[in-house]
């Protein structure tokens, strides 16, 4: 039996034995009947307090469990109501199938949710900027902080519960080919030809239904995937795109002016912030399906298109680090702040 798992005609002492056995991982049992159905839950704790009440250790865990133990059944989960169990504290998750029988766990300590998304990854450039460092290396597979750059964001990705990812490769694309060998939750799909920030989802088979994470593949970023997405589902948009903070600041004096052209008054070196384009969306699939083939596309392409269309298109402001690693600086900066970023220590 799953180590785990204790049926509800053990006893006690039986239950402190298995408890014994989990010593180092996540001490709670999970009580089954004899069909392996979830019952409840047992701890030392609940336990201790079966004992201090005047039960011997003989008898059955079935007086002594938590009967309102929390589960997910695998055919209806709900992204938001993972994240308040995580909240409350909840590391070990049971997953049930239709008939309330445990198939398996979830780890809240490893994986935070089970985002409903496919992931593209866009990894098929140049990165002409940062020469020399990427004459014989893949951009996305430079290195940050002991780790290529992509295998933050693939592992970030993992974490949000996404099981299937599109890495899009053009520029040395059997390196980065051969870096993925072997990772069944990965394909890798190479352009024919150059096709602009997004062009390339379109040789990715996504279903009908459904919304895909689109990233560029050479961010650094602390970004939230999981409350992306219910930003997405609640504002039931089509496209949602992460932005971060950018601020202008002028070394002048701006005027205002009347409509005869005199000067109303003038700010001295004033400062403009702006929401800018982070390089990350959530997009339907209807929309993504609609690319032409081989045919060049940037992301602000499809973003205009939706918008003309009439489309819901939001934006989700990012609340985290964010770096595009575009040139050797930023490269730099990257590898020496890596230590100190909450999220990749």
């Amino acid at each position: 039996m799953d180590r785990h798992l204790i049926n509800i005609k053990d006893t006690l002492f039986q239950g402190l034995a298995k408890l014994n056995v989990l010593s180092g991982s996540t001490l709670t049992l999970f009580v089954v009947d004899d069909e392996l159905r979830l019952v409840g839950s047992l701890t030392d704790g609940d336990i201790r307090r079966s004992l201090l009440s005047g039960k011997a250790l003989d008898s059955p865990v079935g007086e002594s469990m938590y009967r309102k133990c929390r589960s997910i059944t695998m055919d209806d989960c709900d992204v938001a109501d993972i994240k308040e169990l995580r909240k409350l504290g909840i590391r070990l998750l049971p997953k049930l199938d239709s008939d309330g029988r445990i198939i398996g766990y979830m780890d809240l300590t490893k994986q935070l949710n089970l985002l409903p998304l496919t992931a593209i990854l866009m990894a098929g450039g140049k990165g002409e900027r940062l020469r020399p460092l990427t004459l014989e290396t893949p951009k996305p597979l430079l290195k940050v902080g002991g780790k290529s750059i992509i295998d933050h964001n693939v592992d970030a990705m993992r974490r949000s519960g996404i099981q299937k990812i599109y890495v899009t490769v053009k520029y040395l694309a059997e390196k980065v080919r051969k870096h993925f060998e072997g990772q069944q939750d990965i394909t890798c799909v190479e352009e024919d030809q150059p096709l602009g920030t997004i062009g390339a989802a379109s040789l990715v088979p996504l279903t009908d239904e459904g919304n895909t994470l689109v990233m560029n593949s050479d961010l650094l970023t602390t970004v939230s995937f999981e409350d992306m997405y219910l930003h997405h589902r609640s504002h039931k948009a089509d496209i949602t795109i992460a932005t971060i903070p950018y601020q202008v600041s002028v070394p002048y004096a701006i005027l205002d002016f009347d409509d005869g052209g005199g000067v109303t008054g003038l700010m001295e070196k004033p400062s403009y912030s702006y929401l800018a384009n982070a390089g990350i969306y959530i997009i339907k699939n209807k929309l993504l399906k609609e690319l032409s083939p081989n045919v060049r596309t940037d992301a602000t392409d499809l973003i205009e298109q939706a918008i003309a269309q009439g489309c819901n298109v939001t934006n989700f402001p990012i609340n985290g680090y964010w770096l595009d690693i575009g040139n050797p600086a930023d490269f730099k900066q990257a590898n020496e702040l890596m230590k100190t970023i909450d999220g990749f220590k």
